[in-house]
């Protein structure tokens, strides 16, 4: 889906969902930064009560969720998954949520993390989080 019109405002709520957690990021109010916030256990409903929490507490606008196509562009099981799940969300809280293209999310969070001397355990605790804010980073800079 297209990023959000410039009238809604607010900030937004990015994920990257994964098969045991889903990584999580918020923009600033003014749209212009993405910021990890954590992890989410997977699992309906809870995931998604999660979820409503912290639109609640952040007064999140929109959400953005990452879409897994393809290296070749084609809609796999996984960006299946993601819409679905964007669906359920836009359903059960009544908000916009977005599709982003996410190919090589998860490879520009390792190399960031790699940059940044994140190494081994600690790695695998931050993975979903940074790949979330590489997903929202991504939708922020072509909403502009």
């Amino acid at each position: 889906m297209e990023p959000s019109p410039s009238s809604e405002k607010g900030p937004l709520l990015g994920l990257d969902l994964g098969q045991s957690r889903i990584g999580v990021a918020i923009s600033d109010p003014d749209r212009r930064m993405a910021v990890p916030v954590g992890t989410i256990r997977t699992g309906a409903p809870e995931d998604v009560k999660a979820i409503a929490g912290l639109v609640r507490d952040h007064g999140v606008a929109a959400i953005v969720v990452g879409y897994p196509l393809h290296m070749s562009g084609e809609a796999g099981a996984a960006a299946h998954h993601a819409e679905r799940f964007a669906q359920a969300l836009r359903g059960f809280l009544g908000l916009p949520v977005y599709l982003q293209d996410e190919r090589l999310s998860t490879v520009d969070a390792e190399r960031r993390l790699g940059e940044a001397g994140v190494r081994g355990r600690q790695r695998r605790g931050v993975i979903d989080q940074t790949a979330a804010t590489v997903i929202l980073q991504a939708f922020l800079d072509r909403a502009r």
